[in-house]
């Protein structure tokens, strides 16, 4: 946007500037991209595979695929009978605390029935007792047997054999003698020496599962160098997909094996080739834009920061790169710089984040699509409207793009893949986010967007009011000037919002003695009242020292730096004519310094700080016409502008001849329909008048 003075910029300087940034941009992202070539191929089980024709470059067996194998082996742990220990010191412990507990007490009823319990104890720790949550367990993963080891001797058990504790406690009383005994037996805690002996063989069930799992296989067979795996718009079932995984698989295989150095050299050309055309593009057609640093460095920047999120998101995340919203890049870019510049930084950002895409074409296509619309879409960034715009028509674009991709296999017209719409909607969502992040840019990198620029030109801003009080003149003449220097700026295609925002803050500096400027006068000049020895140049401090006094208000209100130039060279190094031939009239003898007379400059460095000039110029010369005619104020504006011409003032900026002519025109017709001759009503014959009044 702000397109500085350039001719005099040393050029040795911008070729430094832009080698040292490319080096370092290059750096940066191939320090980022991925370092092993994931090969993976994008599809959907039971939809036609949307590629081209896939050979095999090698032989390969083909693998089952995880969930298959997962699958084989769940069903082989279903049918697989688990280990479990008989532990006879549990059944001697249990027996010992019985006899010692019935020895104690020979009066209870356990005492009377001792030989009948000690013989269902036995009876049952022989078959086996086992803890009610692993009966549970195995009852649950429908487990029909068991092995049970016992002193080095395995014998297998169906569950149907197995008690539980508390099936166990129940059968004790399984004896007819002990039936009509059942409660008292009940109080005798006889649940303590029913304890579980069957214990989990953890050790025998780990080698005895992985031997097991083992016999299965990861392979179903091979493929063959040269065999066509499968074809464009062949429909993905199990048995292709399972050819294209081992083909993955065997890629990546290889792939590793080689190693990451032949790959960071050659992403470091890749890389920096596309760099070093970015910078050509900057040093052939903007070389303007290296006068300040922060221009060049935000577009390296830009180009870098997505091709860093992408591999980022490419090792890390399973998230899908289509989210991330590469319109971005050309939307910030076009409000800062131009649509030109916008492409190219689109088509660099794009093209480096490609290598980390498993399919570059469809990347490419896709973004390149979407940017291109925003471009076109975004035409400036004065509403928020635009931008909503620009995203709707870039996700739409990229959408539509996308659509026509998966149509040249598809057999329907209707959308089959709706994930990869939902992914480009949420970029378009996240498109929203360069609104704020232009608030960012601009403090960061010290640039001013069109928005702010609107937000300036509101007549109610603190600057702008106080203008319109203390010099209602002068606010006036602002308000004309900027009308004609937008006007003209239309017409040379220059930037016409930055020109009328400009022309309206050029004159604040007439604030602080704005009686003494003849716009704001009513009759009284205050020049006359100041002292006669050298009033000439007291006159000329005054209107001079406008151009400091509002660069003073500029810097207290923190106007953009783009703003205050207007302050700064609207004068250029032009003089207070006025009071510079009235001094020298008066001392003829004296060699006059012209310094005290001439306006600190600099002179115009852009194109709309020329419009402005020449805009201040003529509506402020025009005004002291003593008659208005058109071939008058065509002549005084072409003599104004060409006196500019002559003196030098526009050497420093890029307008051109052709510019300058069209100025003139456009000024002299505006400044005509100001002037214009009004036309003269006739009046009324007062005898016809008084016949009228003598009818009513």
């Amino acid at each position: 946007m702000d397109i500085l003075n350039y001719k005099n910029h040393p050029q040795w300087i911008s070729i430094i500037t832009s080698a040292i940034l490319a080096v370092i941009t290059t750096l940066i992202i191939v320090v980022f991209l991925p370092k092993k070539t994931e090969v993976n191929y994008s599809y959907d089980l039971g939809r036609p595979w949307t590629h081209g024709k896939l050979i095999a470059e090698f032989n390969f067996e083909i693998f089952k695929s995880p969930r298959a194998i997962e699958k084989e082996r769940d069903s082989l742990l279903k049918s697989y009978q688990p280990y479990y220990q008989m532990d006879t010191l549990v059944v001697k412990k249990a027996l010992a605390d019985f006899e010692r507990d019935v020895s104690n007490d020979t009066t209870t009823v356990m005492a009377k029935y001792s030989s009948i319990l000690e013989r269902r104890l036995h009876f049952l720790y022989e078959k086996g007792i086992m803890e009610d949550a692993d009966y549970d367990k195995l009852i649950l993963d429908s487990i029909s047997a068991i092995h049970i080891v016992k002193d080095k001797f395995e014998s297998q058990e169906e569950m149907a054999g197995i008690i539980p504790v508390r099936v166990a406690y129940n059968r004790l009383f399984d004896d007819e003698e002990l039936k009509d005994h059942i409660d008292q037996l009940n109080n005798s805690h006889l649940l303590f020496y029913v304890r579980a002996n069957l214990k989990d063989d953890t050790e025998r069930n780990s080698i005895a599962k992985d031997e097991l799992l083992k016999s299965v296989g990861t392979s179903i067979g091979k493929i063959t160098k040269d065999q066509l795996i499968i074809d464009q718009g062949q429909l993905v079932d199990e048995e292709k997909a399972a050819q294209i995984e081992s083909l993955k698989e065997e890629l990546n295989k290889k792939n590793e094996a080689k190693g990451g150095k032949t790959r960071g050299v050659g992403q470091t050309i890749f890389v920096g080739i596309f760099i070093l055309l970015f910078t050509c593009y900057l040093h052939i057609y903007r070389r303007r834009f290296f006068v300040k640093p922060p221009n060049i460095i935000m577009l390296y920047v830009l180009i870098a920061i997505f091709p860093i999120c992408m591999s980022e998101m490419v090792q890390h995340s399973t998230v899908s790169i289509y989210i991330l919203p590469f319109a971005m890049v050309p939307v910030i870019t076009q409000v800062f710089f131009d649509s030109r510049t916008a492409f190219i930084t689109l088509a660099t950002s794009v093209f480096i984040s490609a290598i980390a895409a498993n399919y570059q074409y469809d990347f490419i296509i896709i973004e390149m699509a979407g940017g291109m619309a925003a471009i076109y879409a975004l035409s400036d960034m004065s509403k928020r409207s635009e931008l909503m715009i620009a995203t709707v028509v870039a996700t739409l674009c990229s959408a539509l793009v996308y659509y026509g991709i998966t149509l040249f296999t598809s057999k329907s017209y209707i959308p089959q893949q709706w994930g990869m719409y939902v992914y480009i909607l949420i970029s378009g969502v996240l498109l929203f986010l360069a609104y704020p992040l232009m608030y960012i840019i601009e403090k960061m990198f010290n640039f001013t967007s069109n928005i702010t620029l609107f937000e300036l030109s509101d007549t109610n801003q603190k600057l702008l009011r106080m203008l319109s009080e203390k010099a209602p003149g002068t606010f006036v003449h602002s308000t004309t000037v900027g009308n004609l220097a937008a006007e003209v700026a239309r017409r040379i295609k220059a930037n016409a919002l930055l020109v009328r925002t400009g022309a309206l803050y050029h004159d604040i500096g007439k604030m602080d003695n704005a009686v003494f400027f003849t716009e704001n006068q009513v009759g009284v000049n205050p020049h006359d009242k100041l002292s006669e020895k050298d009033r000439e140049k007291e006159s000329a401090r005054i209107i001079v020292s406008h151009v400091t006094n509002g660069l003073k208000l500029a810097e207290n209100e923190n106007l953009p730096d783009v703003i205050t130039d207007f302050i700064r060279t609207h004068h250029g190094t032009g003089m207070a004519k006025y009071f510079y031939i009235q001094y020298k009239n008066k001392h003829p003898e004296e060699e006059v310094d012209p310094k005290p007379f001439s306006y600190p400059g600099p002179n115009p460095e852009t194109r709309e700080q020329a419009i402005l000039m020449m805009a201040d110029t003529v509506e402020a010369a025009t005004k002291s016409l003593d008659f208005y005619s058109d071939e008058i104020i065509s002549k005084k504006v072409n003599e104004l502008i060409d006196a500019l011409v002559k003196s030098g003032r526009f050497e420093e900026c890029p307008i051109t001849f052709r510019d300058i002519a069209i100025a003139k025109q456009v000024l002299a017709d505006k400044l005509k329909s100001i002037y214009h001759t009004r036309i003269t009503y006739p009046k009324l014959n007062e005898e016809e008048n008084a016949e009228k009044i003598e009818d009513r």
